[in-house]
């Protein structure tokens, strides 16, 4: 008897947490179950066939609104292929909605509704203990003492609420982690549920937490910490709910620190007290990433849609949490929430953008079954995609043609903010407009007018494209963009050949190699490269003379021309665990 569990994740990089959870929870089962991970990107044709070669005798899909489209594509076609053998659906996108789903798909033998851990374990024990008489597994008399099924014939309820003590480590299975994992992103939990109930999200359906014990919880970490694990994502809905528990493992964390593993956390930023923010004070440059959902500054649409922000403790505790220049922050916007029109939605962008994140986040509203929201559409007037991932059209508040519009600034934040790779070029450049999103939306009007929405430029053009861009915007200052795009590129990327846009570079070849000869006879600088010659010295790091004080532009005198002279010599060994940025040393006292 072989029980297939499937997940088909958005990238490569990410994993599916339930089908493991699942797995180890199924006590003397486990060995009949076999994982299978597969990726929204590759042809359902080829998911299809992995699927049949791997011979199972029950299939069941984790089902989100990412990847419900490409399995509502496989399911006919699997039936047809493999006719009599069962097929489960579980997870959120099919849990609110499992008698349609049902009427939609005759294919489909059930579903497991909500928390399926122990659902699942007893399905999985019909299966294996009735092996040799699959049909009586469908019959009402074996499913009706289960909780947490959907069949045609049976609705046992909702499904029996689990203490996380009672679910085994994930990952505590075979070495996988080394070999499944490698390059993946490993996802944890310490606590289901969340205390808050945003009208938008699921998570509040459920408003009691639950916490795994901290004695688990500890042990855990061990393991991650001990298999150097580059990064563990808490999916803990608001982590620092409670106090306690954040603290005991925020300092667990920094007390076992192995100097490699970075932990991501989703938390409440108006919620942390001094002792949480003198803690976090205190990690690796790099340990920690925190994912602050702000979703709207307009204060009448926190209060509709159930988020009681402090948003002046909110913006006290983020600039707090900046100073520290020890953590990634990563602040979220949604777009299409009620009574937000274009006008709000932009001064909240320009709020939170002041805030200063790493990554702003701009989301748009999805619609899903089972929310507050999705019960208030037509209160709201939203209009959303009929297909996942259900995004909002239009409100009451939002036109589709300001949407559409926002998307293309979206795009433009993930290339020219997102990215990192353009910091100080756009840092300067925005002092051209009256405000961040004028910026973003004058370069989303520039891509549109030379369609490079319908053909996108390639990584090194797009500097290129923001230098045309800058021209256009501040057509005096060309040079300084210029070598502010420059000093972006060099800080990110060892080049091995001159893109056409920088400046010539011939009048610099002497007195480059003579900084490198130097280093080489008397390490000063280099000392960490004092094993090496002049001419390896230069393939491993970069040096790069400036006509303006691009690391600082602060400090430029506008009256002195081009008269200013410097150099950056660029370290790649040495970048920063927070942007990716090469270390830098700056040579003023050098001469053309």
């Amino acid at each position: 008897m072989k029980i297939l569990l499937i997940g088909i994740n958005a990238k490569y990089i990410h994993s599916n947490p339930a089908i493991y959870s699942l797995r180890a929870c199924a006590g003397d089962y486990k060995k009949n179950i076999e994982i299978a991970e597969y990726t929204i990107n590759q042809r359902s044709e080829d998911i299809r066939k992995d699927i049949f070669l791997r011979k199972p005798d029950v299939i069941a899909f984790s089902c989100y609104i990412w990847n419900w489209e490409i399995i509502s594509d496989l399911l006919p076609d699997l039936v047809k292929l493999m006719p009599n053998i069962p097929i489960w659906l579980g997870g959120p996108e099919v849990s609110y909605r499992a008698e349609s789903v049902l009427e939609e798909f005759p294919q489909v033998t059930g579903i497991i509704v909500g928390e399926g851990e122990y659902t699942f374990r007893k399905v999985a024990e019909l299966y294996c203990e009735r092996n040799s008489d699959m049909d009586l597994v469908n019959a009402d008399k074996e499913l009706s003492d289960i909780p947490g099924i959907v069949t045609r014939e049976v609705n046992t309820g909702a499904p029996m609420v689990l203490d996380l003590a009672d679910i085994p480590f994930w990952y505590a299975d075979g070495g996988f982690l080394k070999e499944e994992f490698k390059n993946r992103i490993v996802y944890y939990e310490t606590s289901r549920g969340c205390p808050f109930r945003c009208a938008y999200c699921l998570s509040s359906i459920e408003k009691q937490v639950r916490f795994r014990p901290m004695d688990m919880v500890k042990k855990e970490l061990d393991f991650f910490l001990e298999t150097r694990v580059p990064q563990v994502k808490f999916i803990d809905r608001t982590f620092n709910c409670k106090h306690s528990h954040a603290m005991e493992i925020w300092q667990y964390i920094h007390e076992n620190d192995n100097g490699v593993t970075n932990f991501h956390f989703e938390i409440a930023a108006d919620i942390l007290n001094e002792e949480e923010l003198e803690l976090l004070s205190k990690l690796r440059p790099g340990q920690v990433q925190l994912e602050i959902g702000v979703q709207t500054t307009n204060l009448q649409t926190l209060k509709e849609i159930r988020r009681n922000t402090d948003l002046d403790k909110l913006k006290e505790n983020v600039a707090r949490l900046q100073s520290f220049g020890n953590i990634h922050l990563h602040l979220d916007l949604i777009v299409g929430l009620p009574f937000e029109d274009k006008k709000s939605f932009i001064k909240s962008f320009n709020d939170v953008y002041a805030m200063k994140p790493d990554d702003l986040q701009l989301g748009f509203l999805k619609v899903l079954s089972g929310s507050h929201i999705g019960e208030k559409t037509a209160d709201y007037g939203i209009l959303y995609e009929n297909n996942p991932p259900y995004e909002v059209l239009s409100t009451n508040w939002i036109s589709y043609e300001n949407v559409i519009g926002l998307k293309r600034v979206e795009e433009m934040l993930e290339i020219y903010h997102n990215s990192g790779q353009f910091a100080n070029t756009i840092a300067f450049l925005e002092k051209q407009f009256e405000t961040p999103f004028a910026l973003y939306e004058a370069l989303a009007d520039f891509y549109e007018r030379k369609g490079f929405f319908v053909q996108a430029p390639s990584r090194s053009y797009r500097y290129e494209v923001l230098l045309e861009f800058a021209r256009e915007a501040d057509a005096p200052n060309c040079e300084v963009y210029r070598e502010l795009l420059t000093y972006d590129l060099y800080l990110r990327e060892k080049l091995k050949s001159r893109p056409n846009f920088l400046q010539d570079r011939k009048r610099q070849e002497d007195l480059v190699w003579s900084f490198y000869k130097k280093e080489a006879d008397a390490p000063d600088l280099l000392k960490d490269y004092s094993d090496y010659t002049a001419k390896q010295m230069m393939h491993l790091t970069h040096l790069e003379y400036f006509r303006y004080p691009v690391w600082n532009m602060d400090t430029w005198d506008r009256t002195a021309g081009t008269q200013y002279i410097g150099a950056v010599f660029f370290d790649y060994r040495r970048r920063s665990p927070i942007t990716g940025d090469a270390g830098i040393h700056v040579l003023i006292d050098i001469n053309y």
